[in-house]
């Protein structure tokens, strides 16, 4: 079978054009998936780096937020952390959780803490978490103690006519409860709670700090402190901010101030959409309406004045 020359050349041409744009496409996918990469993390793959976590707004449980930590224990990268702090704490497992993954960290690499506006009870355990505290002289902080509240509202239940039938397995049950004051038993049973939670939290400071039982004591009366009046009592090491930290880094564990500083993201919106929604709508409500508030059952350890 035969062909004309110039259909035999229409074809070489098209077959050319063809692969010119497969190639054309490959290369634009590759610096798509490259850009998408470097705009989420800010740096280039493989490339030497400070990670910085951002602990903001109330802390909770959050396995993809300690996993996330947990994983720069590992990872060559990564030289040192820096724990950016604005909250005023939370539940106190949540905190005790990030404690627990900082201090994972901090075993293998360093890990600083810079205070922002507040970061007190819950932020405050968050912190010494890292092997060096920074805040400013104005950063309210302290806070040291452990607190369950309850609403009750039996009476004016009484006055709307609405009754409320409890029947529970033992005369602890379900104590406290928001239909009936709480008796004796029941807050003996509460205060033997707090009380195990606090002396946790203190004699946390007192470890972390390089404080005896007693001072510690004496500082966690839950009093909020300035970051001066903390230096003053060793509960930070520095007043300052990033730029401390960095030099700290830089002088004491030798990482070098001219890495770049990557921010740890973790969980499932992690995408420029995903983040956009979340800080237009999320942050709007939550600084509205307080929602993360509403939510925190159980011991809680959180300052609001």
């Amino acid at each position: 079978m035969s062909f004309e020359p110039d259909a035999i050349l229409d074809r070489r041409r098209l077959r050319r054009n063809l692969s010119l744009w497969r190639i054309a496409a490959l290369v634009a996918l590759t610096g798509v998936v490259t850009m998408i990469a470097v705009g989420l993390t800010g740096l280039p793959f493989g490339r030497d780096h400070i990670s910085r976590l951002e602990v903001l707004g109330i802390i909770v449980d959050d396995e993809d937020r300690d996993q996330a930590i947990r994983e720069l224990a590992d990872d060559t990268r990564t030289k040192a952390l820096i724990v950016s702090i604005d909250s005023p704490g939370g539940t106190t497992s949540g905190s005790e959780g990030l404690y627990l993954a900082l201090r994972e960290v901090a075993r293998k690499k360093p890990v600083v803490a810079v205070m922002g506006t507040v970061a007190a009870s819950g932020g405050y355990i968050t912190a010494i978490g890292a092997d060096h505290i920074i805040a400013r002289g104005n950063t309210i902080t302290g806070s040291i103690g452990v607190l369950m509240q309850n609403t009750e509202f039996s009476e004016l239940l009484k006055k709307v006519g609405v009754g409320i039938e409890l029947i529970t397995s033992g005369p602890l049950k379900g104590k406290p409860s928001p239909f009936e004051p709480i008796d004796e038993k029941g807050r003996a049973a509460i205060q033997t709670l707090i009380d195990d939670s606090y002396q946790w939290f203190v004699g946390l400071v007192a470890e972390r700090r390089n404080l005896s039982p007693e001072r510690a004591r004496e500082l966690a009366d839950g009093r909020v402190y300035s970051g001066r009046l903390a230096l003053d009592a060793k509960l930070i090491d520095q007043i300052g901010g990033l730029p401390e930290a960095r030099v700290w880094l830089e002088k004491e564990k030798e990482v070098s101030g001219k890495l770049p500083v990557q921010l740890l993201e973790y969980g499932d919106d992690t995408t420029l959409p995903g983040l956009w929604m979340e800080s237009l709508f999320l942050g709007w409500a939550e600084k509205s309406l307080n929602l993360k508030r509403l939510t925190l059952d159980g011991l809680v350890s959180l300052w609001h004045p």
